[in-house]
């Protein structure tokens, strides 16, 4: 049992869209990923995600309607449901998903990060 500081453990790495392991609880993992720009359309079958700002602001866009995230404010994206995160300016972002969960979901491309790094 160990605290994580977030402020801290985001400052450990630079890369965007190569989300870390944090921390893990039950079948999930805690993960913390830097977002700059445009990812990709993608759903994922089997997993829901949640999505929650630490700082910055994220655009979850989904085909029908598109919902602005700000620091503190998060979002879960159900199983199969299609969704593209875009994030105007670089923000910090904690994911809480089952392990099982590839980044790109149902697409895989050079965004696709199969062994994550743990913090």
């Amino acid at each position: 049992m160990q605290k994580v500081n977030l402020a801290e453990a985001f400052s450990r790495f630079s890369e965007h869209w190569s989300p870390r392991i944090a921390g893990e609880i039950n079948d999930s993992h805690v993960k913390l990923v830097k977002l700059k720009g445009e990812f990709v359309w993608h759903h994922h079958d089997q997993e829901d995600e949640l999505f929650l700002v630490v700082r910055g602001r994220l655009l979850m866009r989904f085909r029908d309607r598109e919902v602005w995230l700000e620091p503190g404010e998060f979002i879960i994206v159900p199983k199969g449901v299609e969704h593209l995160p875009v994030a105007p300016e670089e923000c910090d972002v904690l994911l809480l998903e089952p392990k099982t969960t590839l980044n790109t979901g149902n697409v895989v491309n050079e965004r696709t990060v199969a062994d994550l790094q743990r913090l």
